[in-house]
């Protein structure tokens, strides 16, 4: 009898010992966040066999959560949770009313590893590859015909490890498009926030025929040198905010596009209610804000305030070129700050890359309704470079309350215009001939719309995330 007790008390203290073991093995995480739409169902990586050590592929393991929390789309959706540690991975796809939230001390490693990156078709509003003809690499997180989507978390990190695919495309060793980090196509109601983004292979984000998008809070950082590293480029897309990003990038910190000659003619689908705020740029090689060239479905209705850029190209630059149809119309651009600038204001209607030589030489870009106000810059190189094309001059330029200080060995005419027509007022040095200034009445001319895009009407909800995980 003695001897089954002592057998007994054996055991429960051996299940203690492994139950106090197991509960200190396991992590407790508990936050708030701001989203669009809250979940109902959680899990973490770790519980589909993620290892955050930084040499392990967990591009399985994001596949099955995925896949595994999908069943929730249409029960009150889920959120996936990545904790603390580098998370190697390939290109990984969401589903639709999804959350990707990653911890603060979280980085996702972009594999290097080619056999993880499935190859896409291009876009067919582009005809072909921007770095080869054929297809194009799967982005690192990928996601298409979905609605409700949320890429977020507490500053957590997505790293490119772009090196590897700058290298090769140098090289001219690669036979398809470069990937982006984040590409989200034919959806809607999507928010990309708060997030570290580090050394794309290409462009950051992307969102492309989509809708109603949000994205805030985002740093983005890509050496200067490294090639077509856009910061975020809203393409072919309807009711956008951009608002406080920061972007040191080797290419234009926004880009908005709306596909490439006959093939983005023939889509036809524009990018238009689109709002900029509180960004800050640094790109020295490329514009704050450029708006093309790939622009032949049209671009309209952008407003852009609160801008800052330093030791970057160019302010704001527009980019076309014969071949490329398409408009760009209704541009507001109000309080931008700027620091060593080659130029403020830059257009060019000769920008010559084309999809192949079967673009239609008669399809001319229309470019009228730029609105540019109440900026600051110094040290600057040339006020403005504005070249419109013969026989298609961009209209309706308006430029009013901006002063700009001239670098020490800033060009002799800070002006130059061709093929332009527009006006201004109150602004120094003084502009071209063809945009005559109109006086000190006019100060307040280049209006900027009063109303909001339906975008900022957009409500935040406080959600909550608590889980425990090994």
């Amino acid at each position: 009898m003695e001897t089954r007790v002592v057998l007994a008390l054996l055991v429960v203290a051996f299940i203690s010992f492994r139950g106090a073991e197991s509960r200190k093995a396991r992590i407790l995480d508990s936050f708030e966040y701001s989203a669009i739409n809250c979940r109902a169902h959680s899990a973490s990586l770790t519980d589909f066999g993620g290892v955050g050590d930084g040499t392990t592929s967990n591009t399985k393991a994001f596949k099955d959560a995925i896949d595994h929390l999908s069943q929730f789309s249409s029960d009150g959706g889920s959120q996936l949770f990545v904790p603390a540690g580098k998370w190697l991975t390939g290109s990984f796809s969401l589903t639709s009313h999804f959350t990707l939230y990653l911890h603060k001390d979280a980085v996702l490693l972009a594999s290097q590893d080619m056999q993880e990156w499935p190859v896409m078709k291009p876009l067919p509003s582009y005809g072909r590859g921007r770095d080869a003809a054929a297809g194009r690499y799967s982005s690192l997180i990928f996601g298409t015909n979905l609605t409700d989507v949320i890429i977020t978390g507490n500053n957590g990190t997505i790293d490119g490890q772009g090196a590897f695919w700058w290298q090769n495309f140098h090289k001219g060793k690669l036979k398809y498009t470069r990937p982006y980090l984040i590409e989200i196509m034919f959806s809607d109601t999507i928010q990309i926030s708060n997030l570290t983004l580090l050394n794309s292979p290409s462009w950051n984000v992307h969102p492309v025929y989509s809708r109603d998008i949000l994205v805030q809070g985002i740093t983005i950082i890509a050496p200067i040198s490294s090639p077509n590293t856009d910061g975020i480029n809203p393409d072919s897309c309807t009711n956008t905010k951009i608002e406080d990003c920061y972007i040191v990038s080797g290419d234009d910190c926004v880009a908005v596009k709306s596909g490439w000659d006959e093939y983005g003619i023939a889509f036809g689908m524009p990018t238009k209610q689109l709002v900029i705020r509180r960004l800050t740029c640094i790109s020295p090689y490329s514009a704050t804000i450029a708006l093309g060239s790939e622009m032949s479905g049209g671009i309209e209705d952008v407003r852009a305030e609160d801008i800052t850029a330093i030791h970057t190209e160019s302010g704001v630059r527009i980019k076309t070129a014969v071949g490329r149809g398409g408009y760009v119309k209704d541009i507001y651009v109000k309080r931008m700050t700027m620091h060593t600038m080659k130029w403020v204001f830059w257009m060019t209607g000769n920008y010559g890359s084309h999809a192949d030589k079967n673009y239609d030489p008669n399809a001319l870009p229309l470019i009228q309704g730029i609105n540019y106000r109440d900026m600051v810059a110094d040290n600057v190189t040339m006020a403005a470079r504005l070249e419109g094309i013969a026989g298609d001059p961009f209209k309706e330029i308006c430029i009013s309350n901006v002063t700009i200080g001239l670098a020490p060995k800033a060009k002799k005419v800070p002006w130059t215009c061709t093929e332009i027509e527009g006006m201004t007022s109150g602004v120094s040095p003084r502009p071209c001939d063809l945009l005559p200034d109109q006086g000190p009445e006019k100060i307040t001319s280049c209006d900027f719309p009063p109303e909001n895009i339906p975008i900022d009407l957009v409500q935040f909800k406080m959600c909550s995330f608590g889980m425990s995980y090994m």
